[in-house]
């Protein structure tokens, strides 16, 4: 049933798509279904160039025929359509889950909208639920590790923070060979707060946190698709 609601929730998103559009491409389960069907349109001569979030969503893309392009060649992007693991009722996000945070988060900022995916379930009255992924930079992780657990007490953290490992135990590498630490908040009262507490630690890169990049989201449910708009017209 979740498969079959991403897709359409993913199928939905492809209205906001424009012939000769730049096109950021998200990474994870729901944003693979938007870059299937992407692929079947320009299959069909549908014309544009996009820029992957992964090297999982690069290869996929480059599988379909899919031109793509990167952020040192072009600037900016006209539209980024990913999914997310959490999403509250002020579009802030958490992303993550899939390990391409911080190539996610550039993507978004360099676009001129960026559109969410996702089934119902994602939807939240408060972000924190689903752990927030944290990615450090290797050199130095036991000290960042203390620094992030430190904002999480001033926080008001309901958990732990947990190394992410792949199945074979090893530490998971982000594409930019860094380590992701997942801290479980349970409940996050203040984003803007803790975005730049967590930012101020020296040896983290970036965070789940996606605050002010979302401005449309599809959410897909058993009653049908609904969209959301931050937009106000």
């Amino acid at each position: 049933m979740s498969e079959a609601l991403k897709r359409q929730a993913a199928e939905a998103a492809m209205g906001e798509i424009r012939e000769g559009q730049r096109i950021g491409l998200g990474t994870g389960s729901t944003a693979k279904h938007f870059v299937d069907l992407l692929g079947a349109k320009v299959a069909e001569g549908f014309q544009c160039v996009c820029v992957p979030t992964s090297e999982q969503t690069a290869a996929q893309a480059r599988g379909l025929g899919i031109p793509l392009t990167t952020l040192e060649e072009i600037d900016a992007l006209d539209v980024t359509v990913d999914g997310t693991d959490e999403i509250d009722n002020a579009f802030q996000l958490i992303k993550g889950g899939g390990g391409a945070l911080l190539r996610e988060k550039i993507v978004a900022a360099a676009s001129g909208r960026m559109v969410v995916i996702a089934d119902v379930s994602k939807r939240v009255e408060t972000l924190g639920a689903f752990p927030l992924p944290v990615e450090i930079n290797p050199f130095g992780q036991a000290a960042t590790a203390r620094a992030i657990r430190e904002v999480m007490a001033e926080f008001g953290a309901e958990g732990g923070l947990a190394p992410r490992r792949k199945p074979d135990g090893d530490n998971f590498m982000t594409d930019g060979g860094h380590l992701i630490l997942d801290a479980s908040f349970g409940r996050i009262s203040d984003a803007q707060a803790l975005s730049k507490a967590l930012l101020d630690i020296p040896g983290v890169v970036q965070h789940g946190l996606f605050l002010n990049l979302c401005q449309e989201a599809y959410l897909a449910g058993p009653e049908g698709v609904i969209r959301l708009s931050a937009i106000r017209s």
